[in-house]
């Protein structure tokens, strides 16, 4: 029997379908498929199913010190028991193992893993490897028929990266957690490549907070070309011209930073009558198409669509996995030899989608790719497979990531784009004699498409500036000077940080958008371009004060070489391990007498990232808290004293914005979940807008309300009103929640959800079925009509039952995520809502916590 063993589950279902042609059945083992059919079986992992750590005796936080941490032994630990055990099972009878996890260093280091495993019970069996950068016909069996063997030295590059995130993140953390006594589930934590990230995002942060803004002025006249008079046609237009002068290097500048010469070329634009052309200079640009997708710039291309980092890695490894799409993990900007461009094109002709730029594409007489600056062997850059998919087959969000990679694709093949520059110099007669104001216009109209036609992620807007003569007269019409202010630099956004990161040698692509995600989980940083808590500050303040290795880019770089080396056979594992911990030694050497000073500043950012305003029962600041169960709320610093709290709505994580309620003196609430977020206000108004809001009787509870009387009986005085028994009404919590429940509650607690947010209107409409009236719900342009609340709500749940799964219900969870999240055990909404997301997040590849979160959010 033959054992082949994947990364993941989902490859190793791919995987099967295509060696057995589609044939293979599937068998659960503890808990885990296999896929057999004729002599062999498959099993993905769940990514690394061991794990390094310390004994068991070294996690006692309070009896082993820190830096005890640095030369202790570290051993491997199953992480997912049921799946070694159902290898080990497995491998026992296998007389030819196959590894087919992902290529790279970390796919290696877990085929290594494996290799391990299968050595473990079965010491004669041979092992082959079979790499593939796509999960396609083609590719998966021509790697099969020209197997390989597996990379020690690639996956020792990946183990020492394992072990010295091991020492320096335990040995971090537990010092700062120890020290700011912040145990539990809300530990500090530090990394060796999260902490120099973490400072570039805090080091512009600081550059923002310090800028000093100054004033200048632009100023700008329109001018009107007047119609010739000699071709019959009336080709007279308008068009903006903006005020410019040379300064002391000889360039053009714009900005007037004196108020009084601005005034002056202002009055002189506004009197003036006509301005003369002086100048114009006319040039073609031809505008090359892209380059092919690395990693770091498909993040960036992803980011411009709203994606962060790691919804955009997570879609593409989803891709990757189902076939549609190459490894998205790659430096790669080169295509390699024996990609045919003509060939893949044609996988697309006659496709609705893309089947008409496909063709055009086709009939070109040169389909010469474009090449970028970095080309290596292990994969190609990002590219669309033969294996098309149909719309449906995907997600809105996975749609859109295939359509981008797909036009990526498209763009390169593509011709350049070419586009004509027009620039207009005019005059203005100043009060003085001889200095003139000069002014300029720049046009560009593009002449030729050529790669825009079919990737239409780039700006191409126009520029209209009319054909003029030098000398010609202009009218000038109108005249503005715009008062401004320089602008500090912006934040990072997350693909920009990405391109910091690799600029810097922070990282690699493999993990880069995973610690930027880990700043976010750890409550390092917030929104998003990220902007760092307080907390983030007062960590790197510290570093930077008494440990400044922890946050050098420096050494992160020198590490990320050394791991490098490592994989092409010239250094040692243990060399290099042994390398990071004298680094970590000489951090523990400057840390170890300033703890307390360490402690104190890290307890004052902790509090000051939480706290809202002052409590209106006590002398006490409020701050917003987390329950055992995950929920958030608002609370009292000087509980138990005082045990004032406000709740917060149940979607997402709070993040506490700069706006002040002017009435209550708390800081405003923003909602983050997922991609979605909304602002929830002041709490105590919000908390206060419900208690004064009555409950608005719409009809009789079906649960318990039989015998009460109808609207027009209560209004006609008759006895059924009464009887005993509930109301259904429109019901406004205090978290900004809204629903219809019962007027018994908590007695009945029959409920019907309403959205969150706009006004509802209950209408004169009435359901013929349950005698409630038709809502609609006011929220922008188009009024949503809700109808009957009960009706509406059985309509959901028929759409969940015709779905599959009522996961699908869900935006953004396909078919495909929504099989991942079942081998989990999230096989419902109410599964998925009672989730514990970090355990999900580490059991579902592909899943983020944070994709998690906003699914939540949706669910509730």
């Amino acid at each position: 029997m033959e054992l082949i063993i994947t990364e993941k589950d989902n490859a190793a279902r791919r995987i099967a379908d295509i060696l057995s042609g589609e044939s293979a059945e599937a068998e659960r083992k503890n808990g885990v498929n296999v896929y057999k059919w004729g002599g062999r079986r498959c099993i993905g992992l769940s990514g690394h199913v061991v794990g390094v750590d310390f004994p068991d005796e070294y996690n006692d936080w309070r009896d082993v010190e820190p830096v005890e941490l640095i030369d202790a032994p570290i051993e491997k630990k199953a992480t997912k028991e049921n799946i070694v055990s159902t290898l080990r099972i497995l491998a026992r009878k296998a007389d030819q193992v196959t590894i087919a996890t992902d290529y790279d260093r970390e796919g290696e280091l877990i085929g290594k893993e494996a290799w391990e495993l299968v050595r473990d019970v079965n010491d004669e069996v041979p092992i082959r490897r079979v790499r593939f950068s796509s999960i396609t016909q083609n590719e998966v069996t021509n790697a099969f028929e020209n197997p390989d063997e597996l990379d020690f030295d690639l996956a020792a590059a990946g183990e020492a990266r394992q072990e010295i995130d091991l020492i320096w993140g335990a040995a971090l953390t537990r010092f700062l957690s120890l020290s700011s006594r912040q145990l539990g589930d809300d530990f500090i934590s530090v990394g060796r490549v999260q902490s120099p990230t973490l400072k570039l995002i805090v080091d512009r942060e600081r550059e923002i907070e310090a800028f000093d803004p100054e004033d200048y002025w632009e100023l700008f006249a329109d001018l009107l070309k007047a119609p010739d008079a000699n071709d019959g046609e009336d080709d007279s237009a308008e068009f903006e011209a903006q005020y410019f002068y040379r300064d002391e290097d000889d360039n053009e500048a714009e900005r007037v930073w004196d108020e009084e010469t601005a005034e002056s070329v202002f009055e002189a634009l506004e009197t003036a009558a006509s301005a003369t052309v002086e100048r114009v200079n006319r040039r073609t640009r031809t505008d090359d198409p892209p380059a092919p997708f690395n990693t770091t710039q498909f993040i960036r291309a992803a980011s411009s669509l709203g994606y962060s980092a790691q919804q955009a890695m997570s879609i593409a490894e989803d891709l990757y996995t189902a076939g549609y799409m190459t490894y998205p993990r790659t430096d790669n900007t080169v295509y390699p030899d024996d990609l045919d461009p003509e060939e893949l094109l044609d996988t697309f002709s006659g496709n609705y989608h893309f089947g008409d730029d496909a063709d055009d594409l086709l009939e070109l007489d040169d389909l010469e790719p474009t090449e970028g600056d970095e080309e290596t062997t292990d994969h190609p850059p990002i590219h669309p497979t033969e294996d098309v998919p149909t719309k449906g087959d995907l997600s809105d969000d996975e749609w859109e990531i295939y359509e981008l990679v797909v036009r990526r694709f498209f763009a390169t093949v593509a011709e350049s784009a070419t586009w004509e520059h027009l620039k207009v110099v005019t005059a203005v007669e100043a009060a003085a004699a001889g200095d003139d104001h000069t002014l300029k216009s720049n046009g560009k109209r593009l002449l030729k498409e050529g790669y825009h036609a079919v990737y239409p992620y780039f700006n191409t807007s126009e520029n209209y500036v009319p054909d003029v003569a030098e000398g010609e007269e202009l009218e000038v019409t109108d005249a503005r000077i715009e008062d401004k202010q320089t602008q500090p630099p912006r934040r990072y956004g997350q693909s920009r940080l990405i391109e910091t990161m690799e600029k810097m040698g922070i990282g690699t692509k493999a993990t880069r958008h995973e610690t930027i995600e880990k700043l976010y989980d750890r409550g390092y940083v917030e929104s998003d371009p990220p902007r760092p808590t307080q907390l983030a500050e007062a960590v790197v303040e510290a570093a930077e004060k008494f440990a400044e290795l922890v946050v050098s880019e420096e050494m992160t770089a020198e590490l990320e070489e050394d791991m490098t080396a490592i994989a092409e056979g010239e250094a040692d594992l243990s060399e290099v391990a042994d390398e990071s911990r004298e680094y970590l030694e000489q951090v523990f050497e400057d840390l170890r007498d300033s703890r307390e000073e360490v402690g104190d500043l890290l307890q004052k950012s902790l509090k000051a990232d939480k706290k809202l305003g002052p409590c209106p029962e006590s002398d006490h600041e409020l701050l917003v808290r987390q329950s055992r169960n995950g929920s958030y709320f608002v609370g009292c610093d000087g509980y138990p004293d005082c045990e004032y709290t406000l709740p917060l709505p149940n979607t997402g994580k709070p993040l506490i914005l700069d706006e002040e309620c002017d009435e209550h003196g708390l800081r405003h609430v923003k909602m983050l979940a997922g991609r979605q977020t909304f602002v929830h206000g002041c709490p105590l108004c919000k908390a206060e807008e419900a208690d004064e809001q009555e409950d608005e009787v719409i009809g009789v509870c079906p649960e318990c309300g039989e015998g009460v009387a109808t609207e027009e009986q209560r209004d006609e005085g008759g006895e059924a009103a009464e009887a005993e028994g509930g109301e259904l009404a429109i019901k406004h919590l205090q978290n900004g929640s809204r629903l219809v429940g019962c007027t018994r509650y908590p007695d009945c607690d029959y409920s019907l959800p309403l959205p969150r947010r706009g006004d509802i209107e209950v209408t004169d409409e009435r359901c013929e079925e349950h005698d409630l009236p038709e809502l609609i719900v006011h929220n922008g342009d188009e009024p949503w009509e809700l109808g009957c609340p009960i009706c509406n709500y059985r309509e959901f749940q028929a759409r969940e039952s015709e779905s599959g799964s009522d996961l699908e219900s869900l935006d953004g969870i396909g078919s495909k995520t929504a099989e991942k999240l079942s081998d989990a055990g999230i096989e419902s909404i109410e599964d998925l809502k009672s989730a514990e997301v970090e355990t999900v997040a580490s059991e579902v590849q592909g899943v983020s916590e944070d994709r998690l979160r906003g699914w939540q959010a949706k669910a509730d």
